[in-house]
């Protein structure tokens, strides 16, 4: 069985008759990233070669955070915002040559409604906020498939640790570096709620966690 393959078998029953996995065929392409190919189909894109050097359990984790990208709707679009800011900001100027005042109006809301998007989709702070939940989606997906509570965190923690080490850019491994300690404050809670429902501290310290 190929890699793709195998993957294909990690998705959820609700995502297999639409969302595709494919290897990137872009120049420097990035370890793994999705696509929107059509009104509802996604293309998950996996660079092989990197690929291939991470763990197994890594590669699962970070593969099933990519499924909850998907699962919490954020899939990047295609970028129509700029398009539409120029379309609007240009409105608005020929709608000051003319003083028709409510087409004018017309045109500065397309333009404020465009910045925001691009606001929105540049946002450092919500996409660092999208991967975190991603995060817990995979988590979750790793339960699913058969994954304990623990061995799920341990296996992405260490996913992300890679990452860090393997990442020169120092904006990108910040990110990696927030979404891991974002994940060591979810294994804390989960522990609490594991010794509760046990009624001792019997179960595994965020320290092993991520051992």
């Amino acid at each position: 069985m190929s890699e793709l393959q195998r993957l294909k078998g990690l998705l959820p029953p609700e995502n297999q008759s639409w969302v595709f996995i494919e290897t990137a065929a872009a120049i420097d392409p990035p370890l793994i990233d999705l696509e929107e190919i059509g009104s509802d189909e996604v293309e998950i894109q996996i660079d092989i070669e990197q690929w291939d050097n991470l763990a197994l359990d890594h590669r699962n984790l970070l593969f099933w955070h990519e499924v909850g990208r998907i699962q919490n709707d954020t899939i990047p679009r295609d970028g129509w915002e700029m398009a539409a800011l120029a379309i609007g900001l240009g409105g608005a100027i020929g709608e000051l040559w003319v003083q028709d005042g409510l087409l004018l109006l017309l045109a500065l809301g397309l333009s404020g409604f465009a910045g925001y998007r691009l606001y929105l989709k540049n946002n450092s702070e919500k996409r660092l906020q999208d991967a975190i939940s991603a995060d817990e989606r995979a988590i979750d997906l790793a339960c699913r498939f058969g994954y304990s509570v623990p061995n799920a965190y341990k296996s992405l923690g260490g996913a992300l640790k890679e990452l860090i080490e393997n990442t020169r850019k120092k904006k990108r491994r910040s990110f990696y570096e927030n979404r891991l300690e974002a994940l060591r404050k979810s294994a804390e809670r989960a522990r609490a709620e594991m010794a509760e429902q046990q009624g001792s501290k019997q179960s595994i310290t965020s320290e092993n966690v991520y051992g």
